[in-house]
């Protein structure tokens, strides 16, 4: 993309998490961004004045052809994030066949480059906590099978690599959990939320790996300027227990951490779920037992690798207690934490 001057791009999801902080990247960076928006007057609030808004949807395939037209390349964020096992079928309906619309519109117009978001949650989940999974890594599809999202993005993703030809290049982008400010639909700082509410009594026994949201936006340009055609380039700047990750989000907060910590994976999902209800009921809390898909989720290793975008890319990503603290800050000043303060 570098040889053009003034190069035009298609951003989706332009009002997600993601999708904001990518449209300004590209906006200070000198591109000509296009936004695709289901409502212009709700999205012109969220975006900077510089970004055109196209009304559109992922699923409309002549408001697509339309806002695609005259783009050199394609920033493909929109989707559905969802843990219930019941939107399978709509997260199957916009995730992957989502995709293949805005593809098929792509190539009619003749993008040149399709930099496609899709997650680490496709390459990096273990029941090891030894294993840090790289991009040559197979993905770990019977623990994938477990997860409707997981397995509608590694479809979604599959999908964006055929495609990829001389014709229309194509670079997968997987960044693992977003955090940071700006998370207004609560699709990825969820967990923060209920443990700054103290509905965290107990610390599940798996591991998480998150990048913030900002550095996962200049990933993905990065990706469009310097990312081999056919490849994926994992984002993430931390991998560290559950345990962990509460306790370094209590320091920052200024709370207490979680007091147990739920067995190892190997222990039946029942006694987990026994445990946590427990812990609750001797708290004193009647509300907040984590869901059972939550609850085997975290009993899982989601460790990546940043390395080779860090090696081809030029990406670095910021400390990772400064993403946790900006993200507490962002949840208490926009009044979505309920119970906790600073003690």
């Amino acid at each position: 993309m570098s040889e053009l001057r003034h190069p035009t791009v298609l951003i989706t999801g332009a009002t997600g998490f993601l999708g904001v902080h990518l449209v300004r990247e590209l906006v200070d960076a000198g591109y000509q961004v296009r936004a695709l928006v289901r409502d212009p007057d709700a999205a012109a609030i969220r975006l900077p004045p510089e970004a055109t808004l196209a009304r559109g949807d992922i699923l409309d395939a002549a408001s697509l052809e339309a806002a695609v037209a005259g783009c050199d390349a394609v920033l493909h964020c929109a989707g559905k994030v969802s843990r219930d096992p019941e939107d399978a079928i709509e997260l199957h309906r916009l995730n992957v066949e989502g995709t293949q619309h805005l593809l098929a519109a792509a190539r009619a117009a003749g993008v040149r480059r399709f930099v496609h978001a899709s997650t680490s949650g496709t390459i990096g989940i273990s029941r090891d906590p030894e294993h840090v999974a790289s991009e040559a890594d197979a993905p770990p599809v019977q623990l994938i099978n477990r997860w409707p999202y997981y397995r509608s993005k590694l479809y979604a993703e599959r999908e964006a690599l055929r495609h990829n030809d001389e014709e229309m290049e194509v670079v997968v982008v997987n960044p693992s959990l977003l955090l940071g400010p700006g998370d207004l639909h609560g699709s990825s700082t969820e967990d923060v939320v209920r443990f700054l509410e103290e509905r965290v009594p107990v610390s599940p026994a798996g591991g998480y790996s998150f990048v913030d949201a900002r550095d996962a936006a200049s990933g993905m340009r990065l990706a469009l300027e310097r990312g081999t055609p056919g490849e994926r380039y994992l984002l993430t700047a931390c991998n560290c227990t559950v345990r962990t990750f509460f306790n370094r989000i209590a320091r920052v907060a200024d709370v207490d951490p979680p007091i147990f910590s739920l067995p190892e994976h190997a222990t039946a999902k029942k006694l987990s779920l026994f445990l946590a209800r427990a812990a609750q009921k001797v708290l004193g809390e009647d509300e907040g037992v984590p869901d059972p898909v939550s609850v085997d989720m975290a009993q899982h290793y989601w460790y990546v690798d940043a390395g080779k975008a860090e090696r081809e890319l030029g990406w670095r990503s910021r400390d990772g207690m400064v993403t946790l603290a900006d993200t507490v800050a962002d949840l208490r000043d926009r009044g979505l934490v309920m119970l906790a303060s600073p003690v």
